[in-house]
């Protein structure tokens, strides 16, 4: 097609994309080494279809410009890009593709996996040095121009202090695609989640914000297509700046950035914040033999880290690329969508996935990278929740632990000590005392607190809870990889029989063994995180990598059975103990005993009422053990000054099959124990008859304990 003749105007290089002033709108795209730029705009009836090509002449600073003064919000555009192909240097340009605008709002449609899509001739499958000359118009997503105007009325951000965060880890879709008070229209929707149905079931579990599988605008792979499966999940971005147009119930001419908007709204007036968790460490163009779809037509040298062989592409992902953080404009790209989704779509916060790679220096992962650098001095991002993937798979890659102030982090070694200990692994005592008290061996030095800690026993990636006692091997069949993808060591148990049984004596120890890690997790110093279904024990049959099921796998189920009931009932009572007690989210770290006073804020207890020593920690071989946590001791205030105070509680783990009849330990004069929650029965505030210290505990095989300090009037605690 040739370029058509327009009414135009030279434009401004700032701000980037696509924007709409009320009158016109102004288009800007950065390229360094770019030669040429076409606008190309497309039949908002016929979206495949290419009617018109403006040539971009104004270059300001490396930015291309045009203003067009006809043009509209709903508008359909993308671009052209001419300059050298020249792998080996690095650079793959092609006019006959046309590319997304990395700023886009919005993106519409899918891309149809056809050799257009490729940037290089492709004869029988095999990769050819040359450019390949298909034009890819048909096959490829456009972006919109969206009118940014919304009312947001009179909402709020819930500013939920790190300590009283409890996060719900969910995807859009899968919560709400069978919520049977949704509307069908809305279910598997932005707007779902928005339904009343949705937050009430929310707050009335008690979470205080929800973290969202990636909701930018993504790519399911060819593979996955020829499979007839999708990137569920989500994890294949495309679009830093647009919503998912499948996660929206309206059509995806922009409706989804209002959709997304009202969505947030809707949240935070039930007292919920938004955490997004985003994929800025690679995007969907895949390695060196992958479509040519947006950053790498654009500017491939600076969106990219490029390896010795520059015509290959350094990965550290898995995914084939790594968005190359040290180039001063990708770098930008990535704290610009960052601040929009903070300013313009009122997020609360991010987790980063392979956050790693993000802070990789020329040869390894540095917490003085330029990004870490530029985000802690950003005065929008440096006050809003950030959590870290703390690890990638290139070479020194797992930093749990290592990421700088400011930064919470995915505790991946809090998950694999919990579930071992409760696996009954032996030695695992030492590890876990840490972990319960909100992993200060990893977090103190660097002048963090306990939230820093974001614990989780299970999230999207792995097993269910319910899986996580129901299986020792991973069953991924159905994806399509003949069971080689996801982790083989999950450190699960079946409890003798591997998935679904009749035996009621197995069912009763896993249905226990779910409630003993939610306790564990809700009751551990940091910051607890439920995947979404846990709470009422959803399944995916075994499969512990179902990022491609679309499908009742992954989706919760809501026909609630009696024991889904009692499950989620028993989440709440967690929930509510944890937020009604402050020494369970504690927002410094214990000091254990203080030398100048004799007293103890944190007290370890072994079975027979006694302190633990150190001897006994360094050589554990136990599976018993109890901590007592004194709420009148903890020695912080609030934020109006007032000093915190609180009950006193021991919790009692014993991860033995038999029971141990644990010694309550004496606390001051007249004291007794009134049991708060046991697993063993289920029940949370009614567990039986007080019991005085220096009496037995029976603490049955496999299950936990929470005792609550009662004291006789005039009594006090020394």
């Amino acid at each position: 097609m040739p370029p058509e003749p327009a009414p135009t105007r030279p434009g401004r290089p700032f701000p980037l994309g696509a924007t709409w002033d009320g009158a016109g709108v102004n288009f800007a795209l950065w390229s360094e080494h770019a030669t040429g730029v076409e606008l190309c705009l497309f039949d908002l009836a016929a979206p495949r279809r290419e009617i018109r090509r403006v040539i971009v002449r104004e270059r300001t600073d490396q930015v291309w410009h045009v203003y067009l003064p006809d043009a509209r919000p709903g508008l359909l555009y993308g671009y052209r890009v001419d300059g050298p192909h020249a792998p080996e240097l690095g650079h793959r340009y092609n006019r006959a593709k046309v590319l997304l605008d990395p700023y886009a709002r919005a993106i519409s449609g899918a891309v149809r996996w056809s050799d257009a899509v490729y940037g290089y001739r492709r004869v029988d499958g095999h990769a050819l040095a040359e450019p390949g000359g298909g034009d890819s118009a048909p096959d490829t997503p456009r972006g919109v121009v969206v009118d940014p105007a919304f009312d947001w009325g009179d909402e709020r951000a819930p500013q939920t202090p790190w300590h009283e965060t409890v996060i719900y880890e969910m995807h859009v879709k899968g919560f709400t695609a069978r919520h049977p008070d949704i509307p069908a229209a809305l279910r598997g929707s932005f707007a779902g989640l928005a339904h009343p149905a949705a937050t009430a079931y929310l707050t009335r579990l008690g979470v205080t914000a929800v973290e969202l599988l990636p909701v930018h605008h993504s790519v399911t792979e060819k593979r996955l297509v020829d499979l007839g499966l999708s990137n569920y999940w989500g994890y294949n971005s495309i679009g830093f700046f647009a919503p998912d147009s499948r996660l929206a119930s309206s059509d995806d001419r922009g409706g989804q950035v209002a959709e997304f908007k009202t969505m947030v709204r809707a949240l935070h007036e039930a007292g919920l914040e938004v955490i997004l968790d985003v994929v800025y460490n690679h995007t969907a163009e895949g390695d060196a033999f992958g479509p040519t779809l947006c950053f790498r037509g654009i500017d491939n040298a600076a969106y990219y880290r490029l390896g010795e062989d520059r015509s290959l592409y350094l990965d550290v992902t898995g995914c084939g690329n790594t968005v190359n953080t040290l180039h001063p404009r990708s770098l930008g790209l990535i704290m610009d969508s960052l601040r929009y989704w903070v300013q313009q779509m009122h997020v609360d916060g991010f987790r980063f996935d392979l956050a790693a790679a993000l802070g990789r220096g020329a040869d390894r992962v540095d917490r003085f990278s330029p990004f870490f650098a530029v985000v802690a001095q950003d005065p929008v991002l440096s006050r809003v929740k950030l959590i870290a993937e703390p690890w990638d798979l290139g070479e020194g890659g797992y930093q749990v632990g290592n990421f700088p102030p400011g930064w919470a982090e995915w505790n991946g070694r809090y998950r694999d000590s919990v579930r071992r200990y409760w696996r009954s692994d032996e030695g695992q005592l030492p590890e876990l005392g840490y972990r319960l008290t909100g992993s200060s061996d990893l977090y103190e030095s660097s002048g963090r607190r306990p939230y820093a800690s974001i614990n989780f026993v299970t999230c999207h990636d792995g097993f269910t809870l319910a899986d996580l006692v129901s299986y020792n091997d991973k069953h991924n069949l159905a994806n399509g990889e003949h069971n080689l993808d996801g982790a083989d060591d999950n450190f699960s148990w079946n409890a003798g029989v591997e998935g679904p049984t009749d035996d009621a004596e197995i069912l009763e120890l896993r249905e226990r063994q779910m409630r003993n890690f939610l306790a564990t997790l809700l009751l551990s110093q940091g910051v607890p995180m439920l995947s979404a279904g846990d709470e009422i024990g959803r399944t995916q049959g075994g499969n512990n990598n179902a990022y491609c099921q679309d499908s009742e796998l992954s989706w919760l189920p809501w026909a609630h059975d009696g024991q889904a009931a009692r499950r989620f009932a028993f989440t709440r009572a967690l929930i509510r103990v944890r937020r009604d007690n402050p020494v369970f989210h504690r927002r410094t770290f214990f000091q254990g005993r203080r030398l100048h006073s004799g007293t103890h804020d944190l007290l370890w207890v072994r079975p027979d009422g006694k302190e633990m020593t150190e001897a006994e920690w360094t050589n554990s071989f136990g599976r018993c053990l109890g901590l007592m946590l004194r709420g009148d001791a903890i020695e912080e205030v609030d934020e109006r000054g007032v000093p915190v105070s609180g009950d006193t509680f021991l919790v009692l783990l014993n991860a033995h099959p038999e029971t141990v009849s644990f010694v309550l330990p004496a606390h001051g004069s007249d004291t007794r124990w009134a049991a708060v929650l046991d697993t063993h029965c289920g029940e949370t505030d009614d567990c039986g008859p007080e019991h005085s210290a220096g009496e037995p505990y029976d603490l049955r095989g496999r299950s936990l304990a929470v005792l609550r300090l009662r004291r006789e009037r005039g009594s006090r605690e020394e």
